[in-house]
């Protein structure tokens, strides 16, 4: 299995997973959500009750006499039951009006004033319950009570306190929840990465401590070839890239810890790190370097690093051409940035990999690591404090990668 695949595996995984939580999350506020349902059937059913015992002691008021006014003998309720029934709701508020939207009964409201008479409503109080009674017609919380044929009250009511804090309960646990995985995610990530960085500091300083001495080696027989009658071009093509590869060594030893940076003018540092590449792609491919002198501004770099970031962009762009199209290099800026777009007519990226194609792994290629553009991301935004994306792309027609490095302020 390539480096691709494995790639798409994790990301298929992790996708995979995300799917799953957000399912479990789904069921849980679902049961949560019938839960809420439940209780507010049960509380409506309470003041069902409460309705009916009302209607019941209302009625009792008006008990049927005969001619001389004696009341007539009927079955009368348990008026203690009644009024236990009432009495009994000490968590649901409860408001009971006629049909003028006179208040007769009120229960469980946080009034703005302390009731010494019940029988009495102050003024704040009054209008803290009007306002009650004309946000509750607007609910469905509102039962209808027929006393007689001519009398109808209308009882409203809110939810509790205790089925008000379980509806915001589910959202607030899937709050902690999605905090708890987001933290737990991106400190296995910081982990990994970490790790990661490890093993690539790692290997760059022991490659370059491995390149070392043959490097030194081959740099003492360009010195002594000439003498033993070699050609001196020969010789000359040889020293260039012995020195080519004490340039590679010295980027590997960079790598991992803060390297120093010098005054350079993007004009200059764009042209020298295109030399070496210049004069090695394929002569099918037509490179052009777009600069301007009023954009020749100053940036602080290190040259040898930033000549691997534009090698690595020349070469995969060549790759993407497969050898064959044009190749425009244009140095701009604006207030705060040097600007520098790499625009190729090769086969383009999809819009979905953009972001993907700086993942450690990632590749097009049959053959390759895929780690060429992680290395130039890290160069560009963690040792130049720059920012390196995908500007623009198209399947067929090519790709525009844009780096920005912060100018220096005069």
């Amino acid at each position: 299995m390539n480096l691709r695949n494995i790639y798409d595996s994790r990301r298929i995984w992790k996708m995979g997973l995300i799917a799953v939580s957000l399912v479990m999350v789904a069921c849980f506020i679902y049961i949560s959500n019938n839960l809420v349902k439940d209780l507010a059937q049960q509380e409506r059913d309470r003041m069902e009750i409460w309705a009916n015992a009302t209607k019941e002691l209302a009625s009792m008021a008006d008990s049927p006499v005969d001619s001389l006014g004696n009341p007539l003998p009927v079955m009368q309720p348990d008026v203690d039951f009644l009024l236990s029934i009432i009495e009994g709701n000490h968590t649901i508020p409860v408001m009971l009006v006629d049909n003028d939207d006179n208040i007769l009964q009120h229960r469980n409201f946080h009034l703005p004033e302390p009731e010494d008479n019940p029988l009495e409503i102050s003024p704040a109080n009054m209008a803290y319950l009007q306002d009650k009674l004309n946000s509750l017609k607007g609910s469905k919380n509102i039962i209808d009570i027929s006393i007689d044929d001519h009398t109808t009250q209308h009882l409203y009511y809110e939810d509790s306190t205790l089925l008000r804090r379980l509806a915001y309960y589910p959202y607030i646990q899937l709050a902690v929840m999605l905090l708890f995985i987001a933290v737990a995610y991106f400190a296995l990530i910081s982990v990994k990465k970490a790790e990661q960085n490890k093993v690539w500091v790692g290997l760059s300083k022991e490659t370059a401590h491995q390149l070392g001495t043959p490097i030194s080696s081959l740099m003492a027989w360009t010195q002594i070839l000439p003498s033993m009658g070699l050609d001196q071009d020969v010789v000359g093509e040889m020293d260039k890239d012995v020195h080519r590869l004490s340039v590679i060594a010295d980027r590997f030893s960079k790598i991992g810890s803060m390297p120093d940076k010098e005054l350079a003018f993007i004009n200059e540092a764009v042209e020298m790190s295109l030399e070496y590449m210049s004069k090695r792609i394929p002569k099918r491919v037509d490179l052009n370097i777009h600069t301007s002198d009023s954009d020749n501004c100053g940036i602080m770099l290190c040259q040898s690093l930033f000549e691997w970031v534009m090698e690595n962009l020349t070469k995969n762009a060549v790759d993407a051409m497969s050898g064959e199209g044009r190749l425009d290099i244009t140095v701009t800026s604006d207030d705060d940035h040097a600007l520098i777009y790499v625009k190729d007519t090769g086969k383009g990226i999809a819009r979905k990999n953009f972001k993907n194609v700086f993942t450690p792994g990632f590749t097009t290629k049959k053959r390759g690591w895929g780690l060429g553009l992680t290395l130039v991301k890290r160069i560009i935004e963690e040792y130049h404090g720059g920012r390196i994306y995908v500007k623009e792309s198209e399947p067929g027609k090519g790709t525009t990668f844009a780096i920005e490095l912060p100018k220096v302020k005069s």
